[in-house]
């Protein structure tokens, strides 16, 4: 299940930072004519980032270790 949670997480993380910090989506918003979409945007974007960041975080320290003693 941790590599699971692990992927969705990383993945999340890399669309929303995508999204965030390039103008990737207010351009494909801008090409189908929801630009009126784009103010609202960073109330959405920056916390569903911040939400994938703490999904990774959480998988990261859930995934068990390896111990070869």
């Amino acid at each position: 299940m941790t590599n699971k949670l692990l992927k969705t997480g990383i993945i999340g993380t890399v669309i929303a930072a995508l999204c965030c910090f390039t103008p990737l989506l207010v351009g494909l918003l801008g090409a189908v004519g929801l630009s009126a979409v784009v103010g609202f945007l960073d109330y959405v974007l920056m916390p569903a980032l911040a939400i994938f960041i703490l999904i990774t975080i959480y998988a990261l320290i859930r995934r068990p270790r390896n111990t070869t003693s």
